[in-house]
């Protein structure tokens, strides 16, 4: 679940509806100074699903500590720390269990999801933080996924369905980092992200080179983008999230009942050059 606070209580997005949103400024992307992703539709599906694995969570919602939804808010943007107070062995599961279901049909798919979890688990997480009895928990899976990693990678190179060009390890990567710049981008807009930021890493033009894009917020959920990598001149996207008045809950099953009666809602998002 993603959580931004409202003057009444909490706007409660699921990871779903967001990497939804994130798969709508993925096919957005693209025009005469940066590259489309290729294979589109492969590289859609991972976008689209790389946060599957959280739909049974977040039908059932949980409270934190103290009593607040348990949620990725906008104090975990860029925080290495980010395990959104979850156990470290349901955090994996979570996060391995999108890549598994893609990769009976898609490996390329897969493969992608994959290495944005690996990228989580490692780049993004701080070690220092994950507590010492789960840091053996933590590595045995970061062996056990890069072997997976090369499954899928064998798969991908055997495949008659992908082109020679999609299978050089540069695109694969470059898939990844656009499946990164898409999460982050939908992340800002659910939590109504205030500060300027950039897209992760430099993303890939149709000269060769890369650029960096710089997020500029303007108003609540209001973005300027810098250098422009969309096809349209603006962007304006909706995204499902509901309303849950109150800012404390004395039990999940209290959450969840508010949760189930919130009537769901669209807000927008509005991206200008």
């Amino acid at each position: 679940m993603l959580r931004l606070e409202s003057e009444t209580g909490w706007w409660l997005t699921t990871h779903t509806d967001h990497a939804r949103l994130a798969a709508e400024f993925a096919e957005a992307w693209g025009n005469d100074k940066f590259r489309r992703p290729e294979p589109r539709d492969r590289v859609l599906r991972s976008i689209r699903s790389y946060e599957d694995g959280w739909t049974e969570r977040d039908a059932n919602p949980a409270v934190t500590r103290d009593g607040k939804p348990a949620a990725f808010t906008i104090d975990l943007v860029g925080d290495r720390r980010a395990f959104e107070e979850m156990d470290v062995r349901d955090f994996i599961a979570v996060r391995d269990q999108a890549a598994r279901t893609l990769s009976a049909d898609d490996p390329y798919a897969a493969l992608l999801v994959a290495m944005h979890t690996h990228a989580l688990l490692t780049e993004c997480t701080e070690r220092s933080e994950v507590p010492a009895d789960s840091r053996a928990v933590l590595d045995d899976f970061l062996d056990q996924h890069n072997r997976y990693q090369d499954e899928l990678r064998a798969q991908v190179q055997a495949s008659d369905a992908i082109a020679p060009e999609h299978k050089e390890e540069r695109r694969i990567q470059e898939h990844m980092r656009l499946l990164q710049a898409c999460d982050l981008l939908s992340l800002l807009a659910c939590v109504s992200f205030a500060s300027p930021t950039n897209l992760v890493h430099p993303l890939p033009l149709n000269n060769g080179e890369t650029a960096v894009v710089r997020v500029l917020p303007v108003h609540p959920r209001e973005f300027r983008v810098h250098p422009w990598p969309f096809a349209e001149e603006s962007l304006k996207v909706t995204f499902p999230a509901r309303h849950l008045k109150g800012k404390l809950f004395i039990s999940a099953a209290e959450l969840q009942q508010a949760f189930q009666a919130a009537p769901v809602q669209q807000l927008s998002v509005t991206l200008t050059q």
